[in-house]
């Protein structure tokens, strides 16, 4: 070390060793654009309603439960998940009713809308993490190879965590002519990446770029960002209103329950389908990612208070990232769209359905589940579904038939 380098600011060194799955700071134009933002705020991006972006109560208690050896076994499947295994055939024909939805799993979703393909957070790494070697692995392998996907017209981002923007697929991506929608200041990843500045759409809240006769709107959502040690909240999260000339759609990204959803749905709805988080939740970070009764009357707020359109249930099944039972998200949110008389479509990861059609409703993670006992917290109060009963604490045993 040399008396000069000494004196580099340790922030500066700290970024030298950045590696490039760790993406890149906004900076220049873009950096101004985001201290315009009316969404930008005491030097960083804030929440529509506040939120709590760090886990509460004891950190040695909450890795208690997380690293107990029964624990963990509840939160993986007990067998092979059943990944649908005609994709790509399946694909071939369009939909007859102008929509189809394809659940790759996690987040992961192809949306076929009006004769466009648009995929959402696409992930099609082995680990949600930086290093190859740690962090969470898949649960079960992609339905279909990315490189035998097909033209896809956009690429939309929920924001820049690792469950939903992922290096290698980003790197295949940017080899082709697909535009990508994102968050503003996630760009800023991408084009480290080396996705050409043109090919981005970078937008604020409420701001909609139009791709080849498609809307997509960045919408509000209730969450955080970040993809390194120190966070300093300067790329945006959002969830996504996309339209075409015939249907509309709505993807949540992360986001924990706010009361926004209602604004969302009056100004872009009604939804033909939803895309809903309801998986990742705990206790310990009620306000950025949402339970499954939350999920469905965020569902019921976007369609105007009122059942319609399709739920399909995302950003669960794939990655070990919370302390619930692998299959809870779907069992609980079968149970509440039953209460809410609300059509929800449960696939198999790769399974393509048309929302206008005969939907996947079999509870197929049965088949493969450990029991589950639910947990105290999912009692709920009367309106966590609106017009529905609160939701009682009871075991499932949700195996008990095989």
């Amino acid at each position: 070390m040399t008396g000069a380098d000494y004196f580099v600011p340790f922030r500066t060194k700290l970024r030298s060793m950045r590696t490039e799955p760790f993406g890149a700071d906004p900076a220049g134009a873009r950096m101004q654009r985001i201290l315009n933002s009316p969404n930008f705020a005491d030097g960083v991006f804030q929440n529509p309603l506040g939120a709590r972006t760090r886990p509460s109560g004891s950190g040695l208690e909450f890795a208690k439960i997380y690293f107990q050896k029964e624990q963990r076994i509840r939160r993986a499947p007990a067998g092979t998940v059943p990944v649908h295994a005609t994709t790509l055939a399946d694909l071939a024909a369009p939909p007859a009713t102008g929509l189809r939805l394809t659940w790759m799993g996690h987040s992961s979703v192809l949306a076929e809308i009006d004769g466009r393909r648009v995929l959402f957070d696409p992930v099609w790494g082995e680990r949600c993490s930086p290093f190859p070697f740690a962090g969470p692995k898949r649960l079960h392998p992609v339905p279909v190879p990315l490189a035998t996907l097909g033209p896809v017209d956009v690429v939309v981002i929920s924001h820049d965590h690792y469950d939903h923007l992922d290096l290698p697929t980003i790197r295949a991506l940017s080899g082709t002519d697909t535009i990508f929608a994102v968050p503003l200041g996630v760009g800023a990843h991408l084009e480290r990446w080396r996705v050409a500045p043109d090919r981005l759409r970078e937008l604020d809240w409420n701001e909609t770029a139009k791709v080849n006769g498609i809307s997509l709107t960045a919408t509000p959502a209730r969450h955080f960002c970040g993809r390194g040690l120190r966070n300093n909240q300067h790329t945006l999260w959002a969830s996504w209103a996309v339209s075409g000339p015939e249907h509309r759609i709505y993807h949540s990204g992360d986001t924990g329950y706010f009361p926004g959803f209602r604004d969302i749905g009056a100004e872009h709805g009604p939804f033909d389908a939803t895309m809903i988080q309801i998986g990742a939740y705990s206790e310990y970070w009620p306000d950025i990612h949402m339970t499954p009764a939350e999920g469905m009357r965020a569902h019921l707020d976007l369609q105007g208070g009122r059942p319609h359109g399709v739920m399909l249930p995302i950003h669960w099944g794939t990655f070990n990232l919370a302390p619930h039972a692998w299959a809870e998200p779907a069992e609980w949110t079968k149970d509440v769209a039953e209460e809410a008389e609300q059509a929800a479509a449960f696939p198999r990861p790769g399974e393509p359905f048309e929302p206008g059609g005969t939907l996947p409703v079999a509870p197929w993670w049965r088949a493969v589940s450990a029991p589950m006992t639910a947990p105290q917290w999912r009692t709920a109060t009367p309106d966590a579904v609106p017009g529905g009963a609160p939701v009682v604490s009871q075991d499932l045993d949700v195996a008990g038939e095989r």
